[in-house]
């Protein structure tokens, strides 16, 4: 009787820690919804989102998709990490809007910290706003912070199982891109696997294969920001 007692008292606490988690989140979503409005229709900014792993390459990606806008647009930077602002000096070399979003022991932004970012910023003079989350592969897929889209960035040197590991991650997103492909053979990892496993799990997200050391590479990554630009502003 007392261990019955005792399971039963623990699927009632699961059972309420469940709801509690799924409340959470639905506020987290609100938020999302509440910022997206701000940025997409109240001051006409396409905003993306970067995601994915310390070291997958997604600041060098950012900054390769600045140079290719150029003086087009006025563009803002959030970084997102837990200590550090070594990626915003960086940014700041570009000579565009930085925030820069010091997360302490939260492995991810939210949408609260994305707007408190945004106070750094005149929005009035913003076109794309660029979103660089935490590096981390497991809690954003959870807190979207109301992009129009969201690029998750893997590298080769995470091994090629690193899909099949992170498959909300991957259900969560819009693009995916596998980066350092150049190097793929020498960390012994097949692209065509990771690719086939991305597919596997998201069939309508559009992949493309990178090193964003060098910008060739990134022609058709870059096509596709266009589009999201050119697309965007149709929209509004």
């Amino acid at each position: 009787m007392t261990r019955a007692h005792r399971v039963g008292n623990h699927d009632s606490h699961e059972h309420d820690h469940s709801i509690e988690t799924d409340d959470i989140l639905s506020q987290y979503q609100k938020e999302a919804e509440r910022l997206h409005e701000r940025i997409a229709h109240e001051h006409d900014i396409l905003s993306i989102e970067f995601l994915g792993a310390t070291g997958s390459g997604k600041t060098t990606l950012i900054e390769q998709v600045i140079d290719h806008i150029g003086t087009d647009a006025s563009i803002g930077v959030i970084v997102g990490d837990v200590a550090g602002d070594d990626d915003a000096q960086r940014f700041k070399q570009h000579d565009v809007a930085v925030s820069d979003v010091s997360t302490g022991k939260e492995c991810h932004l939210d949408p609260g910290l994305v707007e408190n970012a945004l106070s750094d910023f005149d929005l009035s003079e913003i076109d794309v706003l660029f979103i660089e989350n935490v590096g981390n592969m497991v809690c954003p897929a959870d807190f979207p912070l109301g992009a129009q889209a969201r690029v998750l960035v893997v590298s080769t040197t995470e091994g090629d199982d690193v899909v099949r590991k992170h498959p909300v991650l991957f259900q969560s997103c819009d693009i995916g891109v596998i980066n350092k492909v150049d190097i793929a053979a020498a960390v012994g990892v097949s692209v065509d696997q990771m690719h086939a496993d991305i597919k596997d799990i998201n069939p309508d997200m559009p992949v493309f294969k990178t090193n964003a050391q060098h910008p060739e590479t990134m022609q058709s990554l870059l096509t596709q920001i266009d589009e999201l630009r050119t697309h965007d502003h149709a929209h509004h």
